[in-house]
């Protein structure tokens, strides 16, 4: 069993409408993409974005809107799975993407009528895009923290370091698994190589981490850039060899990470802003860095570790 963490389905309407990559995938794009690698396995959620939320960019789509955030999207993409696994497969773990500040009862309550026709892994939180602060599930958002407790299943949640971002901070994220020692929790994008939040993962026997669009986040370290850590706080590797940086991560933290592409956001085009960005990789890339690790490190990252996070046995899928 090879397992790819952090995979997006659907649509992101803040990347289409201001022109920005990537915007969509299907499931059936994913699996395409992943047929030249080992990956027998995906744990996917919908994208960022929904009407209702705060955006950097309004979608204005006739119809688009729905009852609860991501009503919409988590239905669409229980449904496709279910489409998909109709022949018995069950590679596809589905995981229900959550706003952590906005209508949480109603989410809660829609979440339950899905769970009656539809498995759920886990649930998946962006704070970032939506600009909804992840802190508030400590206090008025703790219902989803309850109910991932009541499921038994665990959070992945998207982590940020940017001095700019007040709504995904790993130390922020890092609190929240601390005051619910009985929920499992992962920070997403590696903590953004923050040396201080990943030894803090490794002391927290409820964390752990995925590398996530780890090739471009290698790239931002090479370019100084303040999405991830700054040098004095950045774990210690060479960041323009990302297989190396894989690898010292294993070695650093062998039982904390997990692999995950995060698909399709592996590359990143953006106009927006004063300068144009360019992020590139593609799945097959962020595989070979996998590849670069001894058999023990490719098999606890991409399915040991992954396991002990979700609370199941290989049998289970």
């Amino acid at each position: 069993m090879v397992i790819d963490a952090h995979n997006h389905i659907g649509i992101e309407w803040v990347n289409y409408v201001s022109g920005d990559h990537p915007y969509a995938q299907s499931l059936e794009d994913l699996i395409i993409k992943a047929r030249s690698t080992p990956v027998s396995h995906w744990i996917a959620f919908p994208f960022v974005s929904y009407t209702g939320a705060t955006l950097p960019v309004t979608p204005t789509v006739d119809g688009f809107g729905s009852n609860a955030p991501y009503e919409l999207a988590n239905l669409r993409l229980l449904e496709e799975i279910a489409e998909y696994s109709g022949n018995g497969r069950r590679e596809v773990l589905p995981f229900v993407m959550v706003d952590p500040e906005r209508e949480v009862d109603r989410q809660v309550e829609y979440l339950r009528k899905l769970r009656r026709e539809h498995q759920i892994f886990g649930i998946k939180i962006q704070g970032t895009i939506i600009q909804a602060h992840v802190s508030r599930l400590r206090d008025r958002s703790m219902a989803l923290v309850d109910l991932a407790a009541e499921w038994d299943v665990p959070l992945l949640i998207h982590s940020s370091i940017h001095p700019s971002d007040e709504w995904s901070q790993c130390l922020d994220i890092l609190a929240v698994a601390e005051s619910r020692p009985e929920v499992r929790f992962v920070l997403a994008h590696s903590c953004r190589f923050h040396r201080p939040s990943l030894d803090r993962v490794a002391e927290l026997p409820n964390t752990w981490f995925d590398c996530s669009a780890h090739r471009i986040h290698c790239q931002l370290a090479c370019r100084e850039s303040l999405s991830v850590a700054t040098s004095g706080e950045r774990f210690q590797s060479d960041y323009h060899d990302p297989s190396r940086v894989l690898s010292d991560l294993y070695e650093a933290y062998p039982d904390k990470l997990i692999w995950g592409t995060d698909s399709p956001y592996y590359s990143w085009r953006s106009s927006r802003g004063d300068l144009p960005e360019k992020y590139l990789s593609s799945y097959g890339e962020e595989w070979d860095c996998v590849e670069a690790l001894s058999p023990a490190g490719r098999q606890a990252i991409t399915s040991g570790n992954t396991l002990a996070w979700l609370g199941i046995e290989e049998n289970d899928v």
